[in-house]
């Protein structure tokens, strides 16, 4: 547990250097270099005590000890010299160890101000050089305040996420544990805290049971189990002191690239938890040719990466961007599909917003084993609504807490897996925390044939759920066959200029109802460029949150010339001879699509869309041609009577909903 006098001083430490370094990143790094320098002076003088020698600070380098750095009547700027030439030379002197040269690699003082620099040494001297739990918690809180590493696509993976999947995953004391892109090594430091208390006789959890804690030895060679790689430099250095300040007396931390270099291609693992980075460079990734899946994605290539590292009995968990899910392009599908055979055993969708505030975007957790993928044939969908924390940007902690209870029901899945009787999943709800109430968090348990049946391996898990469009009486078939999304400009290139066209922006769609009307018109000269194009009888669906959730959608009818235009923030869809729209407005409008499809949304906090590929992919049922007679009276008395949208609305709700 955080003491308040250490969350203080690194606190007080911070608000020093924010005015002259005021990236967090770089705020970090200069505290962690200012610590070890410290740390080192004090096991010199720990040593000292007990009669040995100093090690760190000997020789010439005796004048860049702490206490000298520290000695009254030092003015500012000779402080200033002192301590940015000491930590610029500290790789060269050979009585400090090589993790302690790796972490002063290319240290540099960003600012040049003496006062600042005084101020900020004499906070760092308020701490002393401990092993102990309460430094680790120490800096394990510094770190945290680096949040988004938007460039690189990284975010900090929120430290009870990084607790649940270790739990998940339950790693043991003999076995290899790898992070291939591990930042600050969070994982890591939650697997190793995870086996130590296993073997603590005085852990609650522990007390049914006989537990020896682990001997000097066992603890030795557990360190050498734990390995990372992280292509920043900065982040490979920040694991390093991470895990040192964590009792790793020589950690195992790599600077790496995973998906180019093929130097530890070779390296398996028991255990692989990750949270890769999310984006790819422009042009995508250049990785080399082993992996099984083609690719320039860097979340499929980390996928394919963690998968085919595993040893024959080995895990992994992996957050992955919702793209992984349900993309239909041809690396995603083989993704999937290669992880339904062969890897995959569960699936946790986790709420958008679980990265806030650095980012909104929705993710999921993948679960693979090598060993049971290989005995069951079903997969565990598991669906999370709370995480115990607010989904604002604040991340205020609740009491709703669905983690525990997946955690449970996971452990207990991969220990006896279920296989349904039938092809329906079975659906089991789960107890959230705070109260006795049961959530709308669920898991079921899918089977492996059913993801596999129309080639996509969709991961999906509101795509099986009992009541989904699934259940239904008419044949399924993904929207964009019935229907083109975005019908191009070019259809209009006929149009002279001047043609005056209605034009709707989105204030202009009503939230539920089938109908809007235009309150404006426009020249198409005017609107061409830059917004959604649309005729009679396409239906337009806001794809942008909150207009989405709050079912801003409607059928376009009586445009001027027959031709509308509108917000970008629009999906057009247009239907082909075999729907009607009503049918399409019905099926965008039911919670069966609405549902799911929130879940899919991606993007920042406040700027959530809809995929289009998700929408593209979406089933949707189509009545066959006999039945079309009954769906679509042709007698027009009928129709003038019960009225064309309700009949069609009415006769749909029925039959959509028919098992």
């Amino acid at each position: 547990m955080l003491d308040t006098d250490t969350k203080r001083r690194i606190d007080t430490a911070r608000d020093i250097l924010v005015g002259k370094v005021p990236d967090p990143k770089s705020q970090v790094e200069q505290i962690t270099i200012a610590l070890i320098y410290k740390f080192m002076d004090d096991m010199d003088a720990q040593s000292e005590e007990f009669g040995g020698k100093r090690k760190f600070f000997a020789k010439e380098f005796a004048r860049y000890g702490w206490a000298k750095l520290m000695r009254s009547g030092l003015g500012g700027h000779e402080t200033l010299a002192l301590y940015a030439e000491a930590i610029t030379k500290m790789p060269e002197n050979p009585g400090v160890p090589l993790l302690f040269r790796d972490i002063f690699k290319n240290a540099y003082l960003p600012y040049r101000d003496p006062e600042t620099l005084r101020a900020f040494l004499k906070i760092i001297d308020e701490f002393s050089y401990d092993h102990s739990e309460k430094l680790g918690d120490a800096y394990e809180y510094l770190l945290s305040i680096l949040g988004s590493q938007g460039a690189a696509g990284q975010f900090r993976t929120p430290r009870h996420i990084i607790d649940f999947m270790v739990e998940v995953l339950d790693p043991k004391k003999n076995e290899t544990v790898l992070d291939p892109a591990c930042g600050t090594a969070g994982f890591l430091i939650s697997a190793y805290k995870h086996i130590l208390r296993a073997h603590d006789p005085a852990d609650r959890a522990n007390q049914s049971r006989s537990v020896k804690p682990l001997t000097p030895d066992e603890k030795g060679r557990l360190a050498k189990n734990f390995k990372g790689y992280d292509i920043d430099p900065l982040m490979a250095r920040l694991a390093k002191a991470n895990l040192y300040l964590h009792g790793f007396t020589d950690p195992h931390i790599f600077e790496y690239d995973s998906l180019t270099s093929q130097d530890r291609w070779s390296d398996y693992a028991d255990v692989i938890l990750a949270n890769p980075p999310f984006m790819s460079p422009k042009g995508g990734i250049k990785p080399h040719n082993r992996f099984t899946v083609q690719s320039k994605r860097s979340e499929v290539l980390f996928v394919d990466y963690m998968a085919e590292h595993l040893t024959p009995n080995g895990r992994s968990a992996i957050i992955v961007p919702e793209g992984i899910i349900f993309q239909s392009q041809t690396a995603y599908k083989q993704l999937r599909k290669m992880l339904v055979e062969e890897y995959l055993v569960a699936v946790v969708s986790l709420p958008a917003g679980v990265f806030n505030p650095y980012s909104g975007v929705k993710t999921s957790i993948l679960i693979l084993d090598k060993s049971l993928a290989k005995k069951t044939n079903t997969i565990a969908f598991c669906k999370i609504e709370n995480d115990g924390y607010g989904l604002g940007a604040q991340r205020r902690e609740i009491e709703k807490n669905d983690l525990p209870a997946a955690a449970t029901f996971l452990k207990s899945w991969i220990k006896s897996p279920t296989c349904p009787s039938t092809d329906t999943p079975a659906l089991h709800s789960l107890q959230s925390g705070g109260g006795s109430n049961v959530s709308d968090a669920c898991a079921q348990i899918v089977p492996k044939a059913k993801i596999a049946a129309n080639g996509e391996f969709n991961l999906s898990g509101e795509r099986y759920r009992e009541g989904a469009t699934q259940n239904h009486h008419y044949p399924l078939v993904p929207l964009g066959e019935v229907c083109t999304i975005n019908p191009p400009k070019s259809l209009l290139n006929k149009l002279p200029p001047d043609t005056r066209v209605s034009f709707a922006p989105m204030a202009d769609i009503n939230e539920n109802q089938i109908t809007f009307e235009p309150k404006a018109e426009k020249r198409l000269s005017e609107v061409t460029a830059s917004y959604s194009y649309f005729q009679d009888n396409d239906i337009l669906v806001a794809k942008v949150t909150p207009c989405f959730e709050n079912g801003k959608a409607g059928i376009a009818r009586r445009l001027l010339n027959g031709v509308g235009f509108g917000s970008s923030e629009f999906y057009v869809l247009r239907p082909n001879e075999f729907v009607l729209p009503e049918w399409i407005y019905f099926c965008m409008m039911h919670p069966a699509f609405r549902v799911a499809t929130i879940a899919q949304m991606t993007g920042t906090g406040g700027l959530q869309r809809v995929p289009r590929a998700y929408v593209e992919n979406f089933q949707i049922p189509l009545p066959p041609s006999k039945s079309k007679k009954r769906l679509y009276p042709r007698s027009r008395a009928t129709k003038r009577k019960l009225g064309i949208t309700n009949y069609i609305l009415g006769r749909a709700e029925i039959r959509f909903q028919r098992r």
